[in-house]
């Protein structure tokens, strides 16, 4: 028996579920039901997948790239809460309220995300309570991320505030041998996320590498000695 489009399409959304780290060990019969309340949906850089205020129609599952969720302030400033990659889950809060969604959501990347759908959703957890408390954990999770976000905006200038950034994605903070990684992000988002802009963001970077401190080659970002940079940290911080 061949296998209708329709099936293969299932399959797909199935497997990319199972990849979400909401779902993780979610039985297949529990599955099955989320795929059948799930569209997958393409957006290019740019693109917005909703606006602060927009009614919820669910929460979404990054498939493929990346989706940047922002605030703007009065003064038009765009502020970065997080950006959500492949297998990560985000705006599952709105199953909750009816006060639509809290923030912006767009594409830094071209990207694939899956909706999983508001009404079916909510139907699927009055007959299965245990599947809230995977979203209460994925909230949970969510809080612990803006926490630290508010930790390191408190930090008193940009370079205070980029220097604690490496040092927390650094391998080993305490090594004086020079440690190496790839960013997570654009150079222009990680700068919307410490709550600066792309100018003085490369500036600070100049002065890291002038400093010996760090070279920088595409997005791959050598620490070369990190006890040094978190000695630095320490003198900012007035430790």
């Amino acid at each position: 028996m061949t296998t209708s489009f329709n099936e293969f399409r299932q399959i797909g959304l199935t497997n990319a579920l199972r990849s979400c780290q909401l779902f993780t060990g979610l039985p297949s019969a529990e599955l099955a039901a989320i795929t059948e309340i799930t569209v997958a949906q393409s957006l290019p850089r740019g693109a917005y997948l909703f606006r602060e205020g927009d009614p919820s129609v669910g929460f979404y599952i990054v498939q493929t790239g990346a989706i940047g969720v922002h605030r703007v302030n009065a003064a038009g400033k765009e502020q970065i809460i997080h950006v959500f990659r492949a297998g990560e889950s985000f705006a599952e809060g709105t199953l909750a309220t009816d006060r639509g969604y809290p923030a912006d959501a767009r594409a830094v990347e071209p990207s694939q995300v899956l909706l999983v759908q508001k009404t079916g959703m909510i139907e699927l957890l009055r007959r299965q309570p245990e599947l809230a408390l995977r979203i209460l954990g994925s909230m949970s999770a969510h809080l612990r991320i803006l926490v630290g976000q508010l930790d390191d905006l408190t930090l008193k200038d940009v370079e205070t505030r980029l220097a604690n950034w490496l040092l927390k994605h650094c391998p080993d903070p305490a090594s004086k041998k020079p440690m190496t990684f790839e960013l997570p992000m654009t150079k222009r988002v990680l700068a919307a996320e410490l709550g600066t802009v792309s100018e003085t963001f490369s500036r600070t970077l100049a002065r890291f590498r002038d400093q010996k401190l760090v070279t920088v080659k595409g997005k791959s970002i050598t620490i070369l000695d990190p006890s040094s940079l978190a000695g630095l940290l320490r003198r900012h911080l007035g430790e």
